[in-house]
């Protein structure tokens, strides 16, 4: 039997420890490492060239999307998934986009959490049944023929219009003197978008909205 070689990149220590407890008791799965930042997961997969990576989303330094695009940019041949408590379409669709194999819930149960590193492993790609459920209605939204589904769809309107003039390169001064808000409403606004964009500063949401067609 093949060792499946594993990179596990979580900063929540407890569920770190959990998951390298529950892969060590499979004979055919192999931790290679464990990393507890976004940064350290790029280097750490550099070094390493793990079969599959195991990437939360939400880490210090890098978040998990922004590391598995940086991964694959240079190691395509590694597979990611995402082991994540984040469910909402946006986070689903940009690890995808990343280039994710997979996508899984931390509240799965261990064999659904064990066959799904089996799966992608094998070069599959895997979701959880309620990540799944999200996938087929997020593209059943969409008619065969008819407009693709809207970029970021959990922002509002307003958040998406900020968005677009961010990506315009608009400092909040001048976004506020456009849509005639004060300049500490749109501060709130754009702290909203950060938040369920998953970026840590202006240039990443940008260069997210510049992607996405916006701007």
């Amino acid at each position: 039997m093949e060792t499946l070689r594993i990179l596990i990149a979580e900063d929540h220590p407890l569920f770190r420890k959990g998951m390298i407890s529950l892969l060590t008791s499979v004979p055919e799965f192999e931790v290679v490492g464990e990393v507890a930042t976004g940064e350290e997961a790029v280097v750490r997969a550099a070094d390493l060239q793990p079969d599959v990576i195991l990437m939360d989303l939400q880490m210090p330094e890098v978040n998990g999307i922004e590391a598995t695009r940086r991964i694959l940019q240079e190691s395509p041949s590694v597979r990611v998934l995402v082991v994540t408590l984040f469910e909402d379409d946006d986070s689903v669709f940009m690890a995808l986009r990343a280039g994710a194999r997979g996508y899984v819930l931390k509240d799965s149960d261990e064999e659904e959490m064990l066959a799904s590193i089996r799966a992608v492993g094998r070069g599959e790609a895997i979701f959880s049944p309620a990540i799944a459920t999200r996938v087929l209605a997020y593209f059943a939204a969409s008619p065969p023929g008819g407009a693709p589904p809207q970029a970021f769809p959990t922002l509002t309107d307003r958040e998406r219009e900020i968005l677009h003039l961010i990506a315009q390169g608009h400092p909040n001064p001048s976004i506020a003197r456009q849509l005639s808000l004060s300049t500490k409403t749109v501060g709130n606004y754009v702290s909203n978008i950060f938040t369920k964009l998953q970026v840590a500063d202006r240039a990443e949401a940008i260069i997210r909205a510049r992607e996405a067609g916006l701007g």
